[in-house]
């Protein structure tokens, strides 16, 4: 065929994909008020990763199963929207990585509501004003973000769902890079940056920002100052971007969670976030750990905080591979709670691979 012809058999295809969609969402729509006369969460994570996986499955290709994935997610948005207008709060603001982290968790069809501080998010929900919210958890280079986990201790909401972003910085400006005499950004992304800088940008004075949005507005303000920002950022600002993907290790990550108030079902490849005080007395953290040896759980994170309620008291946070339902788990709750002060369960959602 030539390729007016194949052109035309395209469209023919695109109808038929249009007219599928809509009979897919006159289904949701049903599924919705379903929802609504049981009172059940309208977004359901388990549901989620069950649907990607299975797309995932059914794909022959040539298109790449990532690619598949993510158009599956804006056709979920678009049912989201259907089903019932979904308000998320993120942290920091429009064009940020949290930003960016959460419209690649729940699309473009949702409303996002930006918050200045970690802990607007978690109110936020806490007070019905949003559904979710996505806040940042820990950096593959820099490590935990202290401030989410010190307001996971005192919040009553549920971690959901978890998203892994890779995560590109970029050096921007109005001026000419050899005219920068400032650099703003947030003080994590500074420190994945900081070979670069201390390399590229000796004697330039770096400041910290609120987040690298605002960051990338002062830039855009003040003379022969720049940013280390998205590309969203860059656009927002009429910003150019003078060198991409600065960060110091390529395969810099951060995990996101998104937050609400349900509690997710079992998918068989769970993760399970908890926190503990453990005793004032020799081997403590050993014995608090030792049961998820003996039942065999995997540990992918252990984080310590001080408690802020006692000196030199400390609280860990550990992330294990299953569900808080699991029998295995439940077993190796229980001896972990008989060796500390407390133990409280953040939340077993699915597992981002």
């Amino acid at each position: 065929m030539n390729i007016e012809e194949l052109r035309n058999e395209i469209d023919q295809i695109d109808r038929q994909i249009v007219t599928l969609i809509n009979e897919r969402y006159r289904h949701v729509l049903e599924v919705g008020k379903l929802k609504k006369n049981n009172n059940s969460a309208i977004y359901v994570p388990e549901r989620e990763k069950a649907l990607l996986d299975k797309v995932a499955k059914l794909n022959e290709g040539p298109m790449s199963a990532r690619a598949l994935q993510a158009i599956y997610r804006e056709i979920m948005s678009g049912a989201l929207e259907l089903e019932h207008p979904l308000r998320i709060t993120f942290f920091g603001q429009e064009g940020s990585n949290t930003h960016l982290a959460a419209l690649a968790k729940f699309g473009h069809s949702v409303t996002y509501i930006p918050s200045t501080t970690i802990a607007g998010v978690f109110k936020d929900i806490e007070s019905g004003r949003t559904d979710y919210g996505c806040v940042p958890v820990e950096n593959s280079t820099e490590g935990a973000i202290n401030y989410t986990l010190d307001t996971l201790i005192m919040s009553n909401v549920n971690i959901c769902a978890e998203m892994d972003l890779r995560i590109h910085h970029n050096l921007m400006a109005k001026c000419r890079r050899e005219e920068i005499k400032k650099v703003y950004s947030h003080p994590q992304i500074l420190g994945q940056c900081r070979i670069y800088l201390q390399e590229k940008l000796p004697g330039v004075e770096i400041i910290e920002a609120e987040s690298s949005t605002k960051a990338a507005g002062i830039a855009a303000a003040e003379p022969n100052a720049a940013s280390i920002s998205s590309t969203v950022a860059a656009e927002l600002f009429n910003l150019t971007i003078l060198e991409e993907n600065i960060e110091d290790f390529s395969n810099n990550t951060t995990r996101f969670l998104i937050l609400g108030n349900q509690s997710p079902a079992r998918t068989g490849d769970d993760k399970t976030s908890i926190c503990f005080a453990i005793k004032d007395k020799v081997g403590a953290l050993y014995d608090s750990i030792k049961p998820f040896k003996d039942e065999c759980i995997t540990m992918t994170m252990i984080e310590s905080r001080p408690t802020k309620s006692s000196n030199w008291e400390y609280c860990f946070f550990v992330d294990i591979l299953g569900h808080r339902e699991d029998a295995k788990v439940i077993r190796a709750f229980a001896d972990v709670e008989k060796q500390c002060k407390f133990l409280k369960i953040l939340g077993s959602y699915p597992r981002c691979v």
